[in-house]
């Protein structure tokens, strides 16, 4: 069994057809997916897909690049959605993104810095999202004091060297269809001193399709199969034994236990 750790069904190209996707995922041996959030409307369209589906648990937060528009009535939601319901088991994704620079900077900071405040608050874990933002990233988690055993870096992009320094930091990594990538040595080079222990696997869905069905349009949480797959290879296990590792990880991390009985 797999659990996709990351997968956006509550929003987007998968919303209309959510229950079609999870059936292919359950029939691929995906036997749990974490759907991911991005603002506060998919946090609250998270909350009835996760309550249909006994294998989907859900995020609450709000991403970087939609932090302009967070105040505190935004964060007084998510804290609302995050205990509404056993169903959410983490304050997620929230981050850093100055790649594209959606919203400034320092609303980035604030509104990540507020986030890991009220995760701290709840006792959940925290999904990270970072994109040429690492060291502000690493520095502002280290001031949260939110407990590092419980972080998430998810479709993680960092080489060697920056997964290392998530490592001493104590967190935990998930890796996307970027790591099937032709191009994407260093980020496998990184995958691959990762320990079994700390180690996870998602889709990122609808974006970033692995090989070899990277030209699929709409990614889908059935083809986390294929991100595992490969993550097996690079450090010489078997699918079956990096499967297993990695559910208990997800479920280690997030606190869950997923019904492998329909599996």
């Amino acid at each position: 069994m797999l659990i996709d750790t990351h997968a956006h069904l509550a929003r987007g190209r998968l919303a209309d057809r959510a229950d079609e996707v999870i059936a292919a995922a359950v029939e691929a041996g995906v036997g749990g997916i974490i759907c991911a959030t991005a603002d506060l409307h998919d946090s609250k369209a998270a909350v009835a897909l996760a309550r249909r589906h006994e294998n989907v648990r859900r995020l609450a937060g709000v991403h970087p690049h939609a932090a302009r528009d967070v105040n505190d009535e935004t964060l007084r939601q998510i804290e609302d959605l995050a205990g509404l319901d056993g169903n959410c088991i983490a304050i997620g994704e929230i981050g850093l993104d100055y790649h594209y620079d959606n919203s400034p900077r320092d609303d980035q900071q604030r509104v990540f810095a507020a986030q890991l405040d009220l995760a701290r608050r709840l006792d959940m874990p925290v999904v990270i999202h970072t994109r040429e933002a690492f060291e502000e990233t690493m520095s502002i988690l280290r001031q949260s004091r939110v407990d590092p055993g419980r972080v998430m870096f998810h479709s993680f992009t960092g080489d060697a060297g920056a997964a290392r320094a998530v490592l001493d930091y104590g967190a935990a990594i998930s890796y996307s269809g970027i790591a099937t990538f032709k191009k994407a040595d260093d980020i496998r080079k990184g995958a691959a001193i990762v320990p079994a222990d700390r180690i996870l696997a998602e889709t990122d869905a609808p974006f970033l399709s692995p090989e070899p069905v990277r030209n699929m349009k709409a990614n889908e949480p059935a083809n986390v199969v294929h991100v595992a797959r490969r993550l097996a290879q690079l450090r010489g296990a078997s699918l079956e034994d990096f499967a297993r590792q990695t559910t208990t990880n997800a479920e280690r991390l997030f606190g869950i236990t997923m019904d492998r009985s329909g599996i």
